[in-house]
């Protein structure tokens, strides 16, 4: 193993395991600093976690073993999908490849482990945003298996680390479904993550909470395993946009560099976007996302139109 490739691997550990939760708390702390508040610390996750990992869970009745096993699997899956996303268009064999398409899958088993033991429950407001998120999941996943197909034609493969140096060509940067897959892409990460304004991530009223919802019903350490995998979400999308879209040199220092870089400047958008922006309506979510869908399939017929490259 070289160098590059034993440095990508940490890199991969560290920033999907322990800075995850530092990601989404400076999102926090730069949109209160713009709102012009005090706001929490950037640490206030690690607070969290750590006081979290140290109480007694709480458990509902009547529940299966789709309940208690839901948090392992989404934690599972979410560390599964930290793994295969490269960094600087290098990555070790952890022995799960690094296919675009097991990505999406892993995404869409914590959902579905999520809105299982919500359903296990039956508790009214974690089946309400089970089902909100169940719904949105319909339309999220279209748009991102669109965009990733755009992102691997000019590689000619769903494998990441193809995908990534093909983006790091100057030849992908002039092409229009490249650009168009930027924009659709930060939709869909809004998507994912939780973000304003498809949902917001600081309410507390149980009749708008969409990706919080299923975790009303957990306590203690099954909590913390959930908002691990929650900001571990974070990690996964900054990644990916940095090592896919955004500008990356040729050596491995200069990528981890300019993830460094797209990450702070995701971030800064990120708690931007939550200042300027408000939620919007429920029902005219699938319409903003539908619309992304079908700007990439505009994205696929100019790739095609310009001719096989």
């Amino acid at each position: 193993m070289s160098a590059a490739t034993a440095a990508a691997g940490a890199l991969q550990v560290l920033g999907g395991v322990l800075l995850a939760p530092g990601i989404a708390g400076t999102i926090q702390t730069l949109k209160a600093r713009l709102q012009g508040r005090r706001g929490p610390s950037p640490v206030q996750p690690y607070r969290e976690l750590r006081r979290l990992w140290g109480k007694s869970g709480v458990t509902p009745e009547p529940r299966t073993f789709v309940y208690s096993l839901a948090p392992a699997l989404v934690a599972a899956s979410t560390a599964i999908a930290v793994l295969l996303i490269p960094i600087g268009s290098v990555a070790p064999d952890w022995g799960v490849g690094h296919d675009a398409l097991v990505l999406v899958g892993l995404l869409a088993l914590a959902r579905f482990a999520l809105a299982l033991a919500a359903w296990d429950t039956g508790s009214a407001f974690a089946l309400m945003g089970a089902a909100r998120d169940l719904m949105l999941s319909v339309f999220v996943e279209v748009a991102l298996l669109l965009v990733l197909l755009l992102l691997a034609l000019p590689a000619g493969s769903t494998d990441l680390i193809s995908m990534s140096r093909a983006a790091a060509a100057p030849s992908a940067w002039s092409a229009p479904s490249h650009w168009v897959a930027a924009v659709a892409f930060c939709v869909i990460a809004l998507a994912e993550i939780g973000r304003q304004p498809i949902d917001n991530p600081d309410t507390h009223l149980e009749l708008t909470m969409i990706h919080e919802g299923p975790l009303l019903e957990y306590a203690g350490r099954d909590l913390a395993y959930l908002q691990w995998a929650a900001a571990a979400r974070h990690w996964i999308v900054i990644a990916l946009a940095s090592d896919l879209l955004l500008p990356h040199p040729g050596s491995f220092l200069a990528q981890a560099a300019a993830l460094a870089g797209g990450a702070a400047l995701l971030v800064t958008a990120l708690a931007t976007l939550e200042t300027v922006q408000a939620k919007m309506r429920l029902l005219r979510v699938p319409a903003l996302i539908g619309s992304v869908a079908l700007l990439c399939l505009l994205g696929l017929a100019s790739w095609f139109a310009g001719g096989v490259r």
